[in-house]
């Protein structure tokens, strides 16, 4: 289902502003535990992981079909869905053209873990594209229910549509609508007539857009066109994302907020915008691997004392890229109760 929507103010990820010269990294320093480890990992090439795409079929068939053609594996301990590849991507194997697996980076695989939907709900990408969450959010819920995948890109959305359609994920639906203003009325309201009509989301996901510094180890140029100018202005698009993202989810319903950054400015200041504007409140998660707490203060800004129930991960921490991922809840703790 494309679902398009009405005119768009801007793109969701302003063009990076011209190069600094500042090392992004470095500003990190005061953060992390083992710096020069953090810049060690920070390095080495990113392993290789696929996820099983349960929809079509099962892990044991999936590495079964991998042990057939002599492609070497190793599954993740926290995640039995996924498998490091240490031999790089199957593209031309038989289980991965017939869309049993998808490339996904480990800890990619983290937020709609968090989020944890369930069979028959009715959940939104916010920033969906290019599909490797969205589809994974479908085969969490057994592809019932609904994942509503959206971005504001129009050149992004085949991306979203082919692995959507690749996988087999029949309960998704691709929107194209800027996701801080977006409208839920194509859905319409429930009534007698439009049984599957709603006009707010059980949870969503805002894997929002931001600077990518934590995707250095896949993509060694992401830091090229590092700018502050650029941390600031995409904050204030994911401020705007995450606060819609609470407005469109149902009282009691759950918002997970993720990044591929280390900024603050991207993260905790985020967090501690929307829960001064909007009537919600963070909770703990359960995230199964070496993390960091959020922080409370950075360069002179102090942040609400719940942001330290956030998770930030580090690539030396779980040899996985860099991560930043915390949960929401909507409304007060009697409502969500």
């Amino acid at each position: 289902m494309f679902v398009p929507s009405g005119d768009r103010s801007e793109t969701e990820k302003p063009a990076p502003t011209k190069r600094s010269d500042m090392d992004p990294l470095e500003r990190y320093r005061p953060l992390v535990d083992d710096y020069e480890a953090f810049r060690e990992a920070a390095n080495r090439p990113l392993p290789y992981v696929v996820r099983v795409n349960t929809i079509k079929t099962t892990v044991e068939r999936a590495r079964a079909a991998l042990d057939e053609e002599g492609i070497a594996y190793e599954p993740v301990d926290w995640n039995p869905r996924l498998l490091k590849l240490p031999d790089g991507s199957p593209g031309d194997s038989w289980a991965y053209f017939h869309g049993w697996l998808h490339g996904q980076e480990e800890v990619s695989a983290l937020p709609a873990r968090v989020l944890d939907p369930q069979p028959g709900e009715r959940v939104w990408d916010a920033a969906a594209a290019p599909g490797s969450k969205t589809t994974q959010l479908a085969a969490l819920i057994d592809d019932t229910g609904l994942v509503v995948g959206n971005d504001s890109n129009l050149g992004r959305l085949s991306a979203l549509r082919h692995n959507a359609e690749r996988l087999g994920c029949t309960s998704v639906a691709v929107t194209n609508q800027d996701a801080r203003n977006f409208s839920v009325k194509p859905f319409g309201s429930e009534t007698p007539d439009r049984p599957g009509a709603f006009d707010h989301f059980d949870r969503a996901l805002v894997d929002a857009p931001c600077s990518c510094e934590g995707t250095c180890r896949k993509n060694p140029g992401a830091l090229d066109d590092w700018t502050m100018e650029h941390v600031e202005s995409v904050s204030g698009i994911q401020k705007g994302i995450l606060r819609r993202a609470v407005q469109a989810t149902k009282p009691g319903g759950e918002v997970v907020y993720s990044t591929c950054t280390f900024a603050p400015e991207e993260n905790e200041a985020v967090l501690d915008h929307v829960l001064d504007a909007e009537d919600c409140r963070l909770v703990d998660c359960d995230v199964p691997l070496e993390t960091a707490p959020g922080v409370t203060e950075w360069e002179g800004e102090r942040f609400d004392e719940s942001v330290q129930t956030a998770h930030r991960i580090y690539p030396h921490q779980n040899d996985t890229g860099g991560f930043f991922v915390a949960k929401l809840v909507v409304g007060d703790e009697e409502v969500a109760a």
